[in-house]
């Protein structure tokens, strides 16, 4: 597959083989059985890589069954507003408020406009941009949809844990504790361990469309989901 083939068609269930080892793409299925392929990104050591998905440059077929998907799982947490992680999750947030009936959303930012507070934000750092000096921050005229009312926090990948987190601090800053937090993957469980120190609460209110593992490489150069 070419680079930009990714992420732009679902295939109907059993479409492709998802036992045994894998070469080019990862299969991801959704809760009704359909298919996406991800691309494999391989990690720093050689050994280990990762399925990866960029939201925003997926289809308008792929964005809207994810956004589906994502809502149907928030429903049981009965948010009244959907706060947006940047840069990724903001196109998933969007599309999950419209889903679950709301005429808007809140999207944080990492740009500083001049009316922004320094007291309204915290440190943000990510996986795929490790090197990257950023804050996330919320705009104070967005508080007012916020406070007092039921906040699901979306993100489009969560993977370390860390965008989350740093989502959750902004939010207890200005004494918000969202009910529910939701992503399109929940890629590996090395969210786990961050989000469970954030809070024991987390881990039950954290969902996600599907879920992706760690691949390990193979002796001839494939790679393998560890056994469960």
């Amino acid at each position: 597959m070419a680079p930009h083939d990714f992420w732009q068609e679902l295939h109907p269930p059993g479409t492709f083989e998802t036992a045994g080892d894998l070469t080019h793409f990862f299969v991801a299925e959704l809760d009704d059985g359909r298919q996406l392929r991800l691309p494999i990104r391989v990690l720093a050591d050689g050994e280990h890589a990762l399925a990866s998905l960029i939201v925003n440059q997926a289809s308008f077929a792929v964005l809207d069954a994810l956004a589906t998907a994502l809502a149907a799982r928030l429903q049981q947490f009965k948010p009244d507003v959907i706060a947006g992680l940047p840069t990724l999750g903001l196109t998933l947030a969007a599309a999950v408020a419209q889903k679950l009936g709301h005429i808007r959303y809140v999207p944080l930012g990492t740009s500083r406009k001049f009316w922004y507070r320094d007291d309204l934000s915290v440190a943000l750092s990510s996986i795929t941009t490790p090197d990257q000096q950023k804050r996330l921050y919320i705009d104070p005229r967005m508080l007012p949809l916020l406070e007092g009312r039921r906040v699901a926090l979306v993100d489009d990948v969560i993977s370390s844990g860390t965008s989350i987190v740093s989502g959750l601090g902004l939010l207890d800053q200005c004494g918000i504790e969202p009910v529910a937090i939701g992503a399109a993957m929940l890629q590996s469980g090395r969210w786990r361990g961050k989000l469970a120190a954030a809070g024991g609460q987390w881990l039950d209110r954290t969902t996600g469309v599907f879920a992706t593992p760690i691949l390990e490489k193979t002796a001839d150069g494939r790679w393998r989901a560890p056994a469960p």
